[in-house]
């Protein structure tokens, strides 16, 4: 499958993420993209720095983090994932060994949703050696 079909079909078919992007897991390069949804490189350069930050109270914790221009909130940041909301919709980033997913999901859809959608394509990436 190629990296736009996961975007289109694993993420957005699911109905539970509206627009999404897949990265080199270094964050400077971007293998496929949503129409429309541009995350600027410094933007998933914090994403990045958030994955390594192993502080007891992260950065992005204490100062949220921008995606597509958008401020959100983090409401989770751990070593392979980082939530973000800003309202009712969010963002969900997932680091693979080789990749980094991004995704939005609207405020119809519940958090839980989103994140199982994209955690669950970050497992079978990390499975099949990506």
């Amino acid at each position: 499958m190629s990296w736009q079909a996961y975007v289109d079909t694993s993420l957005v078919a699911t109905g539970n993420i509206d627009k999404a992007a897949i990265f080199n897991s270094e964050g400077t390069s971007v293998w496929a993209s949503s129409p429309g949804f541009t995350v600027a490189p410094a933007e998933i350069k914090a994403v990045v720095a958030s994955f390594a930050d192993t502080s007891d109270v992260k950065k992005v914790q204490s100062e949220g983090f921008h995606i597509a221009t958008e401020k959100f909130f983090t409401i989770k940041s751990e070593d392979r994932s980082l939530y973000g909301k800003k309202g009712k919709e969010g963002v969900v980033a997932v680091k693979t060994k080789q990749a980094i997913l991004v995704a939005h999901y609207p405020e119809t859809v519940q958090p839980g949703a989103a994140a199982t959608t994209v955690e669950n394509l970050g497992d079978y990436l990390i499975s099949v050696g990506y």
